[in-house]
């Protein structure tokens, strides 16, 4: 029996699967979009795994949160975790787009919540 993507988004990948696999495509979101992040428990671990030590970072992560927490997906779930790994001034520049992703973090999921992260308002 293999575990829902949505509960273990810690094993995911940059790319968007898991370590093992693709994620499985969510019936309610159209083809091509990943899986929602249902489960509350990994929301509130991704969440927390998100707090940072530099006030400017947080705002961004807060904000997205905001906008974004409710509908949160397994890509965006795994974009989340490898900026997480940044160092916060890393983490920074990105976010203020002093720099743009490299080497692994150079993948879709990473450059589409950084748009996120860096776009003000509402989602789109």
């Amino acid at each position: 029996m293999t575990t829902p993507p949505e509960a273990t988004f810690s094993r995911l990948s940059p790319g968007g699967g898991e370590a093992g696999g693709p994620a499985e495509q969510d019936p309610r979101r159209p083809p091509g979009h990943a899986a929602l992040l249902a489960d509350d428990r990994a929301k509130s671990r991704l969440r927390w795994r998100c707090r940072r030590g530099m006030l400017e970072n947080d705002l961004f992560i807060e904000r997205f949160f905001r906008l974004y927490g409710s509908t949160l997906d397994t890509r965006q779930a795994a974009g989340l975790q490898a900026l997480m790994d940044l160092p916060d001034n890393d983490l920074l520049d990105l976010l203020l787009a002093r720099r743009e992703p490299t080497d692994e973090l150079d993948c879709a999921d990473v450059r589409n919540v950084l748009a996120q992260m860096r776009t003000e308002g509402r989602p789109s």
